[in-house]
């Protein structure tokens, strides 16, 4: 059986533009460790890709260890649709001692997030969307987080900021290559 990773889509959270020659898929939970540790490394290879990576997050919260992953990621997606998903992302795993209802509503009301949007992603607005990553990314294969996909291809190789680089680099530079002029 072939494991097909989703396509980028209207859902999915993006950083970087469209046409960047590589792209970035994370599939992650806001109380994992693993993920915690990635946060700073993924953000430094961000910022030294620029315009050459577009970066995907897709929640992947894994509820029977963690037990406020699922609200976790129902607060991220009402900070998207309040247009501050990257602020929330970054603040959750920031602050990922601290993933309790009331620590994410103070969250919410430092980004602007209306209370009602707020309280309605916690009683399951968005939990499609949370299902949809979850279990696209169970098809692909993902079997833990951080789970890191480059140009759709899983990657389990080093993850700190060097190796990341080099390999997003090299996969840039092979998918510039190959576009026709």
């Amino acid at each position: 059986m072939t494991r097909r990773l989703p396509p980028v889509s209207a859902t999915d959270k993006v950083a970087g533009p469209a046409d960047a020659p590589v792209t970035l898929i994370e599939y992650g939970d806001y109380e994992c460790p693993y993920c915690g540790e990635a946060y700073p490394v993924l953000k430094a290879v961000q910022e030294a890709m620029g315009a050459r990576l577009r970066f995907v997050f897709r929640n992947f919260p894994l509820t029977e260890m963690h037990a406020h992953a699922l609200r976790a990621a129902q607060f991220a997606e009402a900070a998207a649709a309040s247009g501050v998903f990257w602020a929330a992302h970054d603040m959750l795993y920031e602050h990922q001692d601290a993933l309790d209802v009331a620590s994410l509503t103070s969250y919410g009301a430092q980004l602007g997030i209306e209370r009602r949007v707020l309280q309605a992603a916690f009683q399951g607005q968005y939990d499609a969307i949370i299902q949809q990553d979850f279990v696209g990314g169970a098809r692909a294969g993902v079997n833990g987080t951080p789970c890191l996909f480059i140009n759709g291809v899983r990657y389990d190789g080093p993850r700190d900021r060097q190796s990341l680089i080099e390999v997003l680099d090299r996969a840039a530079t092979a998918a510039e290559i190959d576009v026709p002029a």
